[in-house]
């Protein structure tokens, strides 16, 4: 058994100072560590985003990395499978590297919960068949960093996760001192709905980018929308999203934290509703500079127009009860480029839910950049933004 600054000081002291996830029993005392501030009684600055789920801490770290820190990601064994699709479709393709730590429940000799038995069998396997290298968590001090070593020695090599499996114990408990977050106010909803004829998507997206300064970061989620802004104009100031549905609004959010520049989310209604929580970690967090955009054409377009549940669904009224600073409803484009340039002047995060038609151009193409190049040019893009350390 090793204490949470055996090896919160020295990850640390390797720039790893970004964390959020989803609690486990076998974390306590790590995630609290975190929570309850610095380390080593310094002033070290140590973040945690508590997350939704596990794939949207996967995507929250994901943007934060985009934005300059060093990630790591805390979850449960069982909510492994969670976080999978954005570790597969998300971190690999673009070639993002995050340090892992996922616990063992159910693990070998351990009576646990029956929900916990398929997943501690599998759990090693189970990073194998998804690529990612994994190691014991340390429970000696002096095993700290020789582990860490070999960790970042692979995260440098090859710009991809690494894992750390935690057993029952591993950290001491030193129990939580941290203050509860607070809830934030309601802000407005301004209804700018006109019931007119609905733009198209890559007009209304056309329509942001008239109003948008050139300093703004923009993340549209996979599919036709970011194929179609790449279709619009490709710049370095542009992540396309592939895989990771869902992962848009929590990669924004990572990213948004940690710059001074407008982050903006192009997003879908099918995307949104996957992971709906994230507009409760983002209300959350309260990231003044993110501008989450939902457009909703009610249709699954991507694989070929199947209905969504969107038409029940009021995003900005959602927005609004997660403790977003202000949303808008809008079907037109000067409702939209009106709501854009309102967002842009006050502090966030505000969310645009805009109402668009099904389809989209024939024969649309595809980014032509890589995945990886693409991740590192807006990483560059951001760098002149980037926060300062505390």
């Amino acid at each position: 058994m090793i204490d949470a600054d055996d090896f919160l000081t020295p990850l640390r002291a390797r720039g790893f100072d970004f964390f959020t996830g989803v609690p486990c029993s076998f974390l306590t005392p790590l995630i609290n560590k975190v929570v309850g501030g610095a380390t080593g009684g310094g002033n070290a600055r140590l973040d945690y985003v508590p997350a939704a789920s596990e794939g949207e801490a996967v995507a929250i770290a994901s943007g934060a990395w985009l934005a300059g820190r060093g990630t790591v990601v805390m979850f449960q064994n069982s909510g492994l499978g969670n976080a999978v699709n954005p570790l597969t479709s998300l971190n690999h393709p673009f070639r993002i590297p995050s340090l892992v730590v996922t616990t063992w429940r159910g693990g070998p000799g351990l009576k646990d919960e029956p929900q916990h038995e398929v997943m501690g069998e599998i759990t090693p396997d189970l990073l194998d068949v998804i690529r990612i290298p994994h190691l014991p968590f340390p429970t000696e001090a002096q095993a700290v960093t020789p582990a860490l070593t070999v960790a970042q020695s692979y995260m440098d090599a090859e710009n991809l996760p690494f894992a750390f499996i935690m057993e029952k114990g591993s950290v001491k408990d030193d129990g939580l001192d941290a203050t509860p977050l607070p809830a934030p106010d309601m802000g407005p909803v301004t209804d700018l709905f006109t019931g007119d004829g609905l733009p198209g998507r890559m007009r209304a997206m056309e329509a942001v980018l008239e109003v948008l300064p050139d300093d703004a970061g923009i993340i549209a989620t996979t599919g036709k929308c970011g194929r179609e802004l790449f279709t619009i104009e490709d710049r370095k100031q542009h992540l396309y999203q592939v895989g990771s549905m869902g992962g848009a609004a929590g990669m924004g959010l990572g990213a948004a934290l940690n710059v001074t520049s407008p982050i903006v989310v192009f997003d879908g209604d099918g995307a949104a509703l996957m992971k709906l929580g994230s507009l409760a970690t983002i209300g959350s967090m309260a990231p003044t500079n993110l501008i989450h955009m939902v457009f909703d054409n009610g249709t699954y377009d991507s694989t070929g127009g199947q209905p969504t549940t969107a038409p029940a669904v009021r995003f900005a009224r959602v927005a609004q009860a997660c403790g977003y600073a202000a949303g808008w409803e809008v079907d037109s484009l000067d409702g939209l480029k009106q709501a854009v340039t309102e967002a842009l002047k006050t502090p966030g995060p505000h969310l645009i839910h805009m109402k668009i038609a099904p389809g989209s151009m024939k024969e649309l193409g595809r980014p032509t950049v890589s995945p990886p190049e693409v991740a590192r040019r807006f990483r560059d893009f951001l760098a002149p933004y980037r926060k300062a350390a505390d």
